[in-house]
């Protein structure tokens, strides 16, 4: 991968100077796979708690200390509450409780609980942490508690459950939900007559739930407001940057100038550093009254990272690595893939916190709760270097000393161990960075140690050689676009290496429905991988070839995925697409043979892909109802962007051929190609446009797959075809983006980017790329980038952190290939 030569000018240009202008709906923090992926929600990095991109908690803290004068500079604590009757990840506790229905009174104070059971709380799947199974369809659960003062300023309801519920306190409902509340605990305040209904002595929280389908959970408990805690100062935040693999945050702490920056190493032109779970977190302080100040800082990791939820036991202890102070984490129980879905955290392996041993480097490990406290107070008689528990932090204080007018510099490194990665076809594979087992994860901390320096110097050289190249493609907004999509569009895959040596970058569908390797996803995902490392690609795309070439899947087409992150062991998605993923599958392999000047990935699946070429030659043209990969959108026939999907494959097919001299077979499918594009182009004319479907001229869509015909130059489709749309298209554009087609002004934000590749001027990409920008800095929905969002006022529609956003580097890709 060529570097450019990095400027000071630029690293100007990409700086942002204001701490409350957006830069990102969500700040990129530790970013490396699916399940190792913090992320900060606010612009401030300060004023809110770090989560999983699912939204989770998952606490990074930091406090400097100058002078003594304690400053908060990254995250924040979650409001402090009082248990009134804990849940599990506070305590241990038991429920009384039936699977057949009860007397009608069963949730009043005096019911007798003859013949009822006790068990450890919560209820539900043992495999996944429950303290007493749950398989029956309902459950009646009695906890009785005592108050000694009855006389509560609030009260809320603390509760997680899979499905259906109704809570009683003291036999009156509270609270009744239909549904599941997503691996983790609500918080519903109650209401003031709730308070007035608590007895002095005994009381009961009483809970009827039925399990509908899938999984079964319950735990339940009550809170109220702790008494409030003395505030420490919050730092003040002149700026925040993002850069392609790093964020960057500038304080002002008292007298004293804090720099704060995360890296994520992820260049691709290295798969054992894509790989390789390990970001660093990198201090530099200087005075800024030209006065000597004595600084400490502390980092606090909570071992939330290392649970799916939060009652989930963790044990802490010392690991050993030459030249570190290491802490590591993990659940006790250590249940490797035992659950796969959608919204999970990963449970087992091990979170590691560390940084270069020195006298001014200490590490021990506290209740999260108390760990700012005992920063700001030390209390060095209560840290320890080994526990037990839940809700756990890994604290790291480094001291720097007197610190003047010259700037000093220390780090540590965030790193995940996750011992086993994803199963494919029955078999675990380890992350790549270990595919045959014989290296340590220690091993990995010393050398990223010993590489930081180097690593820090490419991160700066790759983010500025990016944006400069983004920008000269597609101009200023574009290409923060760009870089607020690669470490995301990165992080949402795993690599690993298959059985038979094969390259394996396998994607889970982000809050879609949990799969893993969807051919859909790669699809969209692309082009980054195009531009900067076509072997990733390839990754995407060997475990689809082998499912169908290894006789597991026996249909003339290709599949939709290979399962349920992490499970890679056959298709779970419900239903197939046939035009769409076969058709993917194909233009994706032509445009590597594009990009590497060669065909020699194709002609390894030549078989596979002539197959798929027939399908789509006799069911491609005129598509039958079925799904897209806009699925969301509902089942559509004769579908008029799937219908182009299939026929710039064909012509795919048909350049692969000819570059691996089969001249007869290419002349064969080219012809079929344009002959089919002539037939589209009458079939689909509205007048001023081309239509939705082509029964329907008073419909229209944009066509985003005639993108792969301009870049790839096949030369399918007249040029007319892509300005006829794109004047269209211009003038049905929302404040937030062009609609993704005429049933609804909801959009897809990588197909504007497609379709915007399609234009000829600047100006008209501006006007269609430049609202999803507005997008993307104006959005009330401070998640990781959406790509499904409302056109009309920027709300997230569905999906987030979802690799797709690879997709917006489609015009990088044009420009790299054909300079424009």
């Amino acid at each position: 991968m060529k570097r450019l030569f990095i400027t000071l000018g630029l690293s100007a240009m990409l700086w942002n100077a204001s701490a409350q202008e957006r830069t990102a709906p969500s700040y990129p923090l530790i970013t490396h796979d699916p399940y190792f992926s913090i992320w900060s929600a606010t612009d401030q990095v300060n004023k809110s708690p770090t989560r999983h991109w699912t939204g989770a908690e998952q606490s990074l803290t930091g406090i400097i200390k100058v002078d003594g004068v304690p400053y908060s500079f990254l995250g924040a604590t979650s409001k402090p509450y009082t248990n009134v009757l804990p849940t599990s990840d506070d305590e241990d506790y038991r429920f009384s409780y039936t699977e057949s229905a009860p007397a009608a009174n069963w949730n009043s104070i005096d019911f007798k609980e003859s013949g009822w059971r006790s068990g450890g709380a919560p209820f539900g799947d043992v495999v996944n942490g429950a303290g007493t199974a749950w398989t029956s369809k309902e459950l009646w659960v009695r906890r009785t508690f005592e108050l000694s003062n009855p006389a509560l300023k609030d009260l809320t309801l603390k509760l997680n459950h899979d499905d259906n519920v109704e809570v009683f306190l003291n036999g009156d409902l509270i609270y009744s939900f239909i549904g599941w509340t997503s691996n983790r605990f609500s918080l519903i305040p109650l209401k003031d007559a709730v308070l007035k209904n608590l007895k002095k002595g005994k009381n009961v929280l009483a809970i009827h739930i039925k399990n509908t389908v899938g999984g079964a959970w319950l735990d339940a408990g009550l809170i109220s407001t702790a008494v409030p805690v003395k505030q420490i100062a919050q730092a003040q935040q002149k700026g925040a940057k993002v850069t392609a693999t790093q964020t960057s945050y500038e304080f002002k702490a008292g007298g004293v100038d804090l720099s704060l920056i995360f890296t994520s190493p992820l260049l691709m032109d290295d798969l054992n550093l894509i790989s390789r779970p390990i970001s660093y977190v990198t201090y530099r302080v200087k005075s800024n009254d030209k006065k000597q100040h004595e600084v400490d800082v502390l980092f606090n990791a909570s071992t939330n990272i290392a649970v799916n939820t939060t009652g989930q036991r963790v044990k802490v202890t010392k690991a050993n690595a030459k030249g570190l102070a290491v802490l590591k984490a993990g659940t006790v129980d250590q249940p490797v893939m035992k659950k796969s879905g959608d919204d999970l955290r990963i449970d087992w392996g091990y979170l590691y916190v560390a940084a270069p041993s020195a006298t001014s480097t200490s590490q021990y490990v506290v209740p999260l709760k108390n760990a700012v406290n005992d920063f700001v107070k030390p209390n060095k008689a209560a840290r320890q270097t080994a526990a037990t528990g839940t809700k756990l932090s890994l604290s790291t204080q480094l001291s720097f000393g007197q610190v003047g007018n010259s700037v000093k510099e220390q780090y540590l490194m965030l790193g995940y161990d996750d011992l086993e990665s994803v199963q494919y076809f029955g078999k675990n594979l380890k992350a790549y960075w270990n595919t045959n087992g014989d290296k340590s994860f220690e091993s990995e901390l010393i050398s990223a140690a010993d590489q930081y320096q180097q690593l820090i110097k490419r991160c700066n050289e790759f983010d500025a050689s990016m944006y400069k190249t983004a920008l000269a493609a597609g101009g200023e907004k574009y290409a923060k676009l760009c870089v607020l999509a690669y470490r995301q569009a990165i992080s949402a895959h795993k690599l690993v290496k298959s059985p038979e040596g094969d390259l394996l970058f396998l994607s889970k569908e982000n809050f879609s429905n949990g799969s893993i390797n969807t051919v859909d996803i790669t699809y969209p995902s692309a082009p980054l991988f195009l531009v900067y490392n076509p072997d990733l690609l390839k990754g995407m795309m060997n475990g689809i070839f082998y499912y169908s070439e290894s006789g597991r899947w026996k249909k003339p087409f290709a599949a939709h995925d290979l399962g349920t992150y992490p499970l890679a062991n056959g298709q779970t998605y419900g239903e197939d697409m046939p035009v769409e993923e076969s058709g993917n599958m194909i233009i994706l392999t032509a445009a590597i043979a594009k990009v590497e000047g060669n065909a020699e990935y194709a002609k390894k699946h030549w078989e596979t892909l002539s197959i798929w070429a027939d399908y789509l030659s006799k069911e491609g043209f005129d598509p039958a109802n079925q799904l897209c990969t806009d699925d969301f959108a509902g089942h559509l026939a004769r579908n008029t962007n799937l219908s182009a999907k299939a026929i710039v494959a064909l012509g795919s097919y048909g350049m692969l051929a000819e570059q691996l001299g089969k001249t007869e077979i290419a002349e064969k499918y080219k012809n079929m190609a344009k002959e089919m594009a002539q037939k589209w182009i009458q079939m689909a004319d509205a007048g001023d446009h081309f239509a939705l479907t082509f029964d329907r001229k008073d419909t229209w869509s944009q066509k985003y797959n005639l993108v792969w015909d301009k870049v790839l130059n096949l030369d399918i489709f007249p040029k007319d075809v892509f300005q006829k749309e794109i004047k269209f298209y211009l003038n049905k554009q929302n404040a937030f983006g062009l609609p993704l087609d005429s049933r609804r002004t909801y959009t897809k934000s990588d197909w504007i980017v497609w379709t915007a590749t399609l234009t000829d001027n600047r100006a008209d990409f501006d006007q269609l790329v430049n609202p999803v920008y507005k997008y993307a800095i104006e959005t009330e929905d401070r998640v990781p980038l959406s790509d499904w969002h409302e056109t009309t006022n920027g709300k997230q529609s569905g999906f987030q952190a979802r690799s797709v956003v690879g997709g917006y580097s489609m015009k990088l890709l044009d420009y790299r290939l054909n300079k424009r």
